[in-house]
């Protein structure tokens, strides 16, 4: 397939670079500090598996997506609107647009700039960081879940192939708001603390506090009327489990002094409760205290 990968920041990277190594064509349109340093050297892809670096086009402009098969949309949840318009001139009408990005709501604000195109929405399980220019490290995990939609039976193929594990599901929406309560739980404290999740849930009361974030998300999502699948508290153990030494994407704007996505996690669970009727004033502290942190930097 022909791939474009539109805001390649860690996560567009990590899966961009896979489906690089598989032998498709892939673009990436990223910042310029990257996309320079990418063109000149490569990708470099520091895995658990493998270190090396993968020749890719990148750049800055929008217009890459040009002749895309699947367009890979990572970019962050504020910016959902402005880079659609950025793309829409000149994305295929027979292209998937496969949205990589935190929060719930991200691929109906897309569809609204891209009428007329087939737009989806995936669940990503990834722990990446971008560890310098050009160069992105995985932490581990890596799966995804995505929404019906044409061509999306062919993007998981090309991805499943890639190394990348991908399925369909047809409650996609219910796995987005899974994911968004286990970014709930994680990500403001290890932005708040600016430290890992494996520590975090070491620290004096913190269990409690995560807790009592997943209880309020959980009454929130049920008078939303949203299916969850699984066993949410076991998959936000496991989250510690399996990536004790991530800092989450929260973590690592505030860190770079960087706006964050803080708007879209618990103020999104914090504005749905309101609309419903539900108190949620443990979401509501770790979004105003996020957003402290944001307003001094």
């Amino acid at each position: 397939m022909r791939v474009a990968v539109m805001g390649a920041g860690a996560v567009g990277c990590y899966y961009g670079g896979m489906l690089a190594r598989a032998g498709h064509e892939v673009a990436l349109i990223a910042r310029p500090v990257h996309a320079e340093a990418i063109e000149r050297d490569g990708l470099r892809m520091e895995t658990r598996s493998f270190d090396e670096r993968v020749r890719l086009a990148a750049g800055s402009d929008a217009s890459a997506v040009r002749g895309a098969d699947l367009v890979l949309f990572c970019v962050k949840s504020m910016d959902t609107e402005s880079a659609g318009a950025q793309i829409a001139p000149h994305l295929e009408r027979d292209a998937l647009v496969l949205c990589l990005q935190n929060g719930v709501d991200n691929a109906d604000r897309l569809r609204a700039v891209l009428p007329g195109h087939s737009v989806a929405a995936a669940v990503v399980y990834v722990a990446t960081e971008m560890a310098g220019p050009g160069h992105v490290r995985h932490h581990g995990r890596g799966e995804l879940v995505i929404e019906p939609a044409a061509r999306s039976a062919e993007a998981a193929q090309a991805l499943a192939a890639a190394g990348i594990p991908a399925e369909i599901s047809d409650n996609v929406r219910g796995a987005l708001w899974a994911k968004l309560i286990l970014n709930c739980a994680y990500n403001a404290v290890s932005a708040i603390a600016q430290r890992p999740y494996g520590e975090n849930v070491r620290g004096e009361g913190i269990q409690k506090v995560m807790r009592d974030v997943v209880d309020e998300c959980l009454a929130v999502a049920t008078a939303d009327g949203v299916q969850l699948p699984g066993d949410i508290d076991a998959a936000v153990r496991r989250i510690a489990e399996t990536m004790p030494a991530q800092f989450s994407s929260t973590a690592q704007d505030l860190a770079r002094g960087k706006p964050s996505e803080i708007d879209y996690l618990n103020g999104l669970v914090m504005r749905r409760g309101q609309a419903l009727g539900i108190a949620t004033p443990v979401n509501r502290v770790l979004w105003a205290l996020v957003k402290l942190i944001e307003g001094k930097r």
